[in-house]
Order: C-alpha cells, then structure tokens, then sequence
C-alpha cells in the first residue's frame, strides 16, 4: 500500500478537531508545563517556511511533555494591531479590522495544515475589546499608582498623596521624572491643576514632553526599530526627532528588579547579557557645575568623579533643553543647523556611528572643583535620555572624547602616572593618580588625588562631593521609561479624556472597554491631530458614563477622549496572562487559574525582542505581581531563541541586450546579467523553462542555451524576501510532500538555534525516511504486516539506542540529531522489522516530529485513543550493553584483519581465538610467536 500523506494528514485533522484532542483545562492531577510562542503579526503575503520555524520546535517540545504525562498548555493568537494594516487602509480605504481579519484567516489556514497541537479555544486577538479591555485596565491601575524605592514595589497613588498630605516631599524615596521639594502646607495650597500635574511626576503611567521619532508623512511616533538611517522601514519617508508631549509608561523605576530578575531565569548568557547591557546600571556621582557670567548651573552623571581634574570640555546633547540656553548670539546659526542635521538621525544610529561631529555653543561652564572655565560642546555622541544629557568630557581616558578632542584640537590631560595618551585613549581602571590637581590649578583645602589608586580616588572623591554638596553619589540606569503613545488609529485605545484644564482622567473600570470606534480617514485631521480625531463621536460624559457626540463637548460634564493610541506591545506585554483564562469578564486571569499554570515553562521565539518585547512584559508582568494579580515575579521561565531560515535564491543568466538565458556552467562564454528568478519554478537548481516563460511576460519569447539538455540555475544564500523570489510557501511543500516531511526538514536542517539556508534540494531524503516506515508496516502489499514475534537482542539494542538518544536531544532542543537518530535506527533494524515491540515504542518516539503518520501508524496497530495520550518509552541499559567486541588483530603492529569476539572472553581464549583463526596462518608463516600483547575489547598484536 502506498503513503498517501495527503488523505492521512487530512484524516487525522479533522479526526483531532472532532475529538477536541487538544483541549486543555487545569488538571490537578497531573503537573503542569506551558509552552509559549511569540505570537504572530498576521501579513497579507502568509507565512512563508521561514516562519513556522519556531512553531515546529515547540510543538515538538508540547507533545513530548504531554507523552511525559504533563498537563501541557500549547495557546496561540494574533498581535493583531499595527501599521502596516494601516497603511493598507491608508492607501485603499478598506478597514484595518478587515485586512486584519482576512490575513488572520489565511495564517490560520496555512498553520492548520502544519498540524499544530495549539488549543484554539484560548486564541487572542490583540484588536477584540473583549481582550484590549484589561490593556486599558492594566493602563489606569499603572496611572493609580507610583513606584516606592523604599519597598520596591508599586503602591496606590493615594498613599502618595497622604504622604504630601502629612509631610510634603520630606524623606520621599520614590521614583519620578524631576526631583521636587515642598511642605505639606505648599502642597495644600496649589490647586487641582497644580496637583494633578505634580502627581504625573510620580505616576507609573504619564504624561510628559518626551524625544520621539516623528515621522512627518505617517503622521505617527514610530519605534527604533521601525527606522532605519533616517527613514521608516514602512514606506521609506524621512523621520525625524522631536519632542512631544507623549504617554509614557515609568519602565525605569524596575531597572534594579529587572537586572536581579535575570538570575532567576534559564536563559542563555547571551541573551541575559543583553539585557544587563540594556538596563545599564552604574554607580556613581551627580555633579553640578555653572554657567560662566551666567545665573544657570546644569547637572551631570559620571560613573568616574575622580577624573573631575581631566574634564577639559563638557558635552551637551543636541536636544537638550540645555542647547537654547547655553547657545550665544554667535553660535545660534551653527548650532541650529548641526541640531537640524542631528534631528534625522535614530539614537540608536548615533550610537553606532563613529564618526566625530558637533559644535561649539559658546558658553563655558565652571569647573566645581578647580574653578577653570571649560568649553562647552554639542554633538550626537550624547543623548538626553542618558543620566542628564550632558556629560563631562576626560579625553585622557574615554575614546569617543578622545577621538573628540583629536578632531577639534581640545586639551588632553592624562590623570595616571606613567600613561600613553599620544595615540589613543588609555584605560584609566588601574594605576596611579596624577595631575589631579594639576600644576597651578591646586585650591587650599581642594580635593588631592595624586599618589592614590584609582580604586582610592573615587571613594575619595565621592565622599568630598558629598561633603561640599557639590553633587550627590547616585546609582544611574540606562534603561528609560517607555514611550506610549502612537498617533494612529489601528490600536488600542487610551481609556483617557481631559477635563477643561487639559488635564487627564481616567474612565471607571467598569466602563471598560472603551471601543475604537469608527471613521471615515485613516490619516491625521487637517489640523495635524491623529486619525481619532477624525471621529463624530469620540467624547465622554461623565454624567452618565457613557461615549458623546465629539460636537457635544462642553467641558463641564463632557470631555475630549485621548486621540493617540497604545502601541504595538501594549497588548503583546501580557498575552501569556490571558491565555491561561481568555474567557474570563471578571479579571484578567482568574486566581486560582494563574496559581496552576504560574508563568511560561518554555518561550521560544526571535532574538529581535531581547531589548524591547522581552524588558515590557518583565516590567508589566512585575506591575501586576506589585497588585498582586499575579502570583509569580517573572513571566517566562525558560526561553529558546530559534535562529532565521534564510533563502536559498536562484538566478538564470541573461545574454547582453538578448532575450536569452544560458545555463550556469556555459555563462563564462557571454556578456551576461544575472536575474533573481523564482525559486518554485527550479527543483534542484534545474529551471522549469516554459514556467520561466509564463512567469512574466517578458520572457515570454526567451531562448536558452542549455547544458546535456538542462537549464542549471546559479544560487546564493540571502534572507527570505520576495523581491529575491526567494520566498518558499509552506502551502507548496505540504502539498508535494506532506506536513510531517515539513516539519521534519525544518527540524533536519541544523541546529535550532543557528540561522540556516532553506534548500529545497534536501527534502527528498526525509519523504524517503517517511516511506520506509510506512514500507516496514505494509512492504509492498495492501496488508498489515505487524507481527507480535518477539524481537531480537540487535533490535532492543536499535530500539533503545534511540529512546535514550531522541529524549535527550528532545530536552537539549537538539532535534536535527534526533532525527538522524531516526533515520540510523530504521536503518540498523531494516524494512523488513515489523514487529509490535518495536513499531509502538518507535512510533510513540516519532509523534513530535511527524504526527499524522504516527497517528496513522499508532490506530493501525489496534489503538482507540490518540497517539498524543500514549506514554513515552523509558529506555533500558541492558539493552545497551555490549556483549561482544571487534579486536584488531595485528602481526608486527600491522593490523591485518577483524576478530569479533564476546566481550567477557578471558584473555587465554582471546589469544587462541587469535592464533588459531584460518587467517593468521597466512602471517605466522608456521613460525611461532615471540609475544601475544592483548589489549582487552581492542587490540590483539603478535609479535613473531
């Protein structure tokens, strides 16, 4: 009988869908485990077979736990807000919700046909109310409250307001944006206004001017990585950086719990170093230096106050406020024009630019500690969210100032004795003090340095900046508050209006959710505003709790409602949550719920959320355990970071100014032009040539020169992309080959973890594999042949070889070797094993990787239930043993032929089996030998 993969995997399908085979409900009986993938944004072009990639590793790892006997939660969904499901209603009129929901039933159809054990009962979709609700909610809980540093943890806004209430700001340790000071009977004297503004200085969620990424022809704030040299990915328009009054969220006041947090997770080092760096803590001092013949003093953070006496200029981020300030008449054209230049550059592209720029405002500031009078620069390599935007330059001992001072001609002071500073920066972490203070520049009861250890100065020097209330010693982070605002309409919306002061306020809870609602133009008003102001009704009235007409705002009882939206990961931060509990209106997970699945077992998914999605679910998921609606710190335990599968892309070679093509290996003959051609119309780099000739009209008259009859294609490997019409459609190879061949070549083709090209030229030998299982059950006739003969000690051996190989690999995500594993076993037992003790376990093994055929395999051999509840096979050492050994047996140290032997065979039997084999007689030449020398299960040599 032959495999026929299709009417199997159909068959099996439905069967599981009719079954509800992968249905999950917590079960205290068994232990739990949750694998978790990073959820999708549903595209209009599908996944292609670079994308289920992940989705095959933990679906694999999913079914592995449940034959261990876990209680396994395997969910998916939609990240279903975004831009570019905009931007296609921008450009067609059609709804962003029916693009969404279009490209969400493509996705689905394509991951069905893969076979996934996801339980779709749980699926989410980021842009249904019914789940964007407790984004809003999680949102107004984050502005009810502030961050106490004391008790590092979030507490009600109204504890802070007792506090002022009682103490004014006196002995506050809290986190927020500016320092303020005042009494109780200041705080009781400032107006509502007043008050609310003071409390958006501590609010987790709040509103503040802030540096975006402006994008001008979008209209909208995009993310670091939504910009590239300048330009938004989506559509290539210019970007560029400015302030706006934004929704920030105070990700900043986690930084310490977020860097401890990571000691606690299994991850890898890598990733974990990432996210240190990130964060970037440091210890050090704040500074205060002024303005010469100014009334203006600004601050400084350096982690190295003991190089105060190499400072010899001071350097201003181009958007600090600072700029204006400091900038005289003279400079106020240069300036302009360098901060205008600046403006189109992304923070994250002046970081890694090298190249030296910036200008001279003017201004001097006033050394705290010698009194000298240092110059004072602008330039790109200092960026305001970064301590205090300012920075005292050491070009002594930093490159970048180094490299500064090089390019302007400014001083360079080295501060360690004996140091080189006359090609490059010197690392100043160990040696000897010196000019500090420098000669001339010593003040009588100043701060020396000179003769002490690095380590010495900088207690010393922070000690005497406390002293002198110069500054105070601080710890710092890189690590800033997120930018909440998007000025779109395909979000989620603020559950947010503003009474007549301007001021924000949020909705009741239980008036959640507030629905996006309906419009005519997905872009800005005229006036500029976001699309939502766009809306007729789009007001709040708070008499009766319920959405206004826009026309009806009065300011009395009926406010405006926030116009921006939240950002993508508003509603991917806490999607692990809501699996657990997605239909629950009363919270968003039910207590006793969370308490069984706790967090994530397992994540797996692209490294490209390391800084970004990974840092915003740690801070939400850490808000929410501060108001305990969460019982665990940390929302993923285990994280995997699967690598990209690249393409594979074909060219053909166009002869100059002729509509002909001549094959790879006949090219160097002729002029020509390689061209990107589409990899589905070439099988093992042999082009389909009237494919060639339909696929675009241009070829449609196209001649060939051909090599044995053959059109041979050139290849190279380049990221999937269809402008390379590289892109391979999973769709195409389950229809040729079969789901369980795709998941298993996906698996097959190198580490999990490691990019790797996608080359369709291999996939025949796994669709092989398949079809001598399928030969081992029928051979080539249409009956069963499963026999419960008993197998044979080499069988067991094969068998449990493999039950110890695939489960370790399986827990060490090393799946490419399980399925060698796989194809050595089937191998070593031949076609012709078809006995039950084998087959079970063996198919049982198999069920992660291919499930269909197991499926199929494990009914054949007279199961009811599902393969998916079978038990995994433990493995037996016995069957490992070796009972005997393959000496080498040697004459003269020359190996001349083979001698298997039992392994426990004394060493007196070793030597006659030896000597007396019908071989040796060839090399004994009758002679009799010198010495025997037997090394045991190895070696037997004669010495003659």
């Amino acid at each position: 009988m032959e495999y026929n993969f299709r009417e199997i995997e159909k068959k099996w399908r439905e069967d599981w869908i009719a079954r509800q085979v992968y249905k999950v409900n917590e079960d205290e009986s068994k232990p739990k485990y949750y694998v978790l993938d990073m959820f999708p944004y549903p595209s209009g072009a599908g996944l292609h077979v670079g994308h289920p990639l992940g989705y095959i590793a933990s679906d694999i790892y999913s079914r592995f736990k449940r034959l261990q006997g876990f209680n396994v939660l395997h969910p998916m969904g939609y990240d279903a807000y975004g831009l570019p499901a905009e931007q296609y209603a921008i450009q067609t009129g059609q709804h962003p919700e029916v693009t969404t929901q279009n490209n969400i039933a493509r996705y689905r159809e394509q991951l069905d046909k893969i076979g996934f054990c996801f339980d779709w009962d749980r699926e989410v979709r980021t842009c249904e109310p019914g789940y964007y609700k407790w984004t809003q909610w999680a949102f107004v809980r984050m502005f009810d409250s502030f961050y106490s540093n004391d008790g590092q943890k979030a507490l009600p806004i109204s504890c802070l307001i007792s506090a002022f209430e009682t103490s004014g700001t006196e002995g506050l340790n809290v986190a927020c944006s500016e320092e303020l000071t005042f009494t109780a009977a200041e705080w009781k004297a400032k107006s509502e206004k007043e008050k609310q503004e003071i409390l958006l200085n501590y609010r987790i969620a709040y509103r503040s001017k802030t540096m975006v990424n402006w994008c001008p022809k979008l209209g909208t704030v995009l993310a670091n990585d939504e910009v590239s040299e300048g330009l938004s990915v989506r559509g290539g328009y210019p970007v560029e950086q400015k302030k706006m009054l934004q929704w920030c969220l105070r990700v900043s006041a986690y930084a310490s719990r977020l860097l401890e947090g990571l000691d606690t997770l299994e991850w890898t080092d890598s990733l974990k170093d990432t996210q240190r760096n990130w964060i970037g803590r440091s210890e050090g001092a704040e500074m205060n230096f002024k303005v010469k013949d100014a009334d203006l003093s600004f601050t400084i953070f350096t982690t190295r106050a003991d190089t105060i006496f190499g400072v010899t200029f001071m350097v201003l981020a181009p958007e600090s406020e600072l700029v204006a300030q400091l900038t005289t008449d003279g400079q106020r054209a240069a300036v302009n024009e360098y901060v205008a230049v600046t403006k189109k550059k992304t923070e994250r592209e002046r970081i890694a630019d090298r190249r030296v720029s910036g200008v001279f405002s003017g201004s001097y500031a006033i050394n705290p500690l010698t009194n000298e009078a240092i110059p004072v620069w602008i330039s790109d390599y200092v960026l305001a969210g970064y301590g205090t935007g300012a920075i005292m330059a050491v070009p002594a001992h930093d490159s970048r100032d180094y490299a500064f001072a090089k390019h302007f001609g400014l001083e360079i002071v080295p501060l360690i004795e004996g140091c080189d500073v006359s090609e490059e920066s010197f690392d100043a972490k160990e040696g000897q003090m010196t000019n500090s203070p420098r000669l001339g520049h010593e003040q009588e009861g100043g701060l020396v340095l000179n003769g002490l250890s690095v380590k010495e100065a900088i207690a010393k020097t922070k000690l005497y900046i406390d002293e002198k209330e110069l500054g105070k010693v601080k710890v710092n982070f890189r690590l800033r508050d997120a930018i909440f605002s998007r000025q779109r309409y395909w979000g989620e919306p603020f559950p947010v209006y503003y009474d007549a002061d301007g001021m924000p306020h949020m909705l009741p809870l239980d008036k959640l959710p507030l629905e996006l609602p309906e419009i005519s133009k997905f872009l800005p008003t005229e006036s500029g505003e976001p699309p939502l102001g766009n809306a007729t009704r789009w007001a709040w009235n708070t008499a009766n709790g319920e959405i206004a007409d826009t026309t009806a705002i009065d300011n009395k009882t009926i406010f405006p409602l926030e116009l921006c939206t939240m950002p993508g990961f508003a509603g991917s931060s806490a999607y692990y949550l809501r699996y657990m509990d997605p239909e629950n209106k009363e919270a968003l997970v039910d207590k006793e719920v969370d308490e069984y699945w706790r967090n994530v077992d397992l994540y797996i998914g692209g490294t490209e959320h390391a800084t970004g999605h990974l840092i915003y679910s740690r801070f939400w998921n850490k808000f929410l355990f501060d108001l305990g609606a969460v019982c665990e710190p940390e929302p993923f335990k285990k994280l995997i970071n699967q690598g990209m599968i690249q393409g594979r892309s074909n060219f053909v070679y166009r002869i100059k100014d002729t509509n002909t093509f001549v094959s790879l290996n006949l090219k160097e003959k002729y002029e020509v032009t390689p061209i990107h051609v589409d990899v589905n119309i070439v099988s093992n780099d042999q082009l389909d040539v009237e494919a060639f000739r339909a696929w675009n009209p241009e070829y449609k008259t196209a001649e060939f020169i051909l090599e044995d009859g053959k059109y041979i294609c050139g290849w190279a490997v380049e990221k999937m992309s269809k402008s390379m019409f590289n892109v391979v459609n999973p769709d195409v190879i389950v229809e040729k080959y079969g789901a369980d061949t795709l998941r298993l070549y996906e698996m097959f083709l190198g580490p999990l973890e490691q990019s790797k090209p996608w080359d369709t030229n291999g996939i025949d030998g796994v669709h092989r594999f398949l079809k001598k299982l399928w030969f081992m059950f029928y051979g080539n006739t249409e009956t069963l042949l499963v026999t419960d003969e008993a197998p044979t000690a080499n069988e067991l051996k094969s068998l449990h070889k493999l039950i110890k190989k695939v489960t370790y690999d399986i827990e060490h995500f090393s799946y490419n070797t399980s399925i060698s594993a796989f194809m050595i076993c089937v191998n070593e037992l031949g076609t012709q094993c078809n006995k039950r003790a084998i087959l079970e376990p063996l198919i049982t093994l198999l069920t992660p990787f291919a499930p269909h055929i197991s499926e199929e395999f494990w009914h054949l051999l007279g199961h009811d239930s599902t393969v998916c509840d079978a038990h995994w096979p433990q493995h037996n050492e016995e069957y490992l043993k070796e009972n005997t050994a393959v000496y080498a047996i040697s004459f003269n140290g020359k190996a001349r032929f083979n001698l298997e032997l039992p392994m426990d065979m004394p060493r007196e039997a070793v030597e006659a089996a030896a000597l007396n084999h019908e071989s040796a007689a060839k090399w004994l030449e009758g002679k009799t030998p010198k010495k025997v020398i037997i090394v045991p299960g190895k070696i037997v040599n004669i010495v003659i």
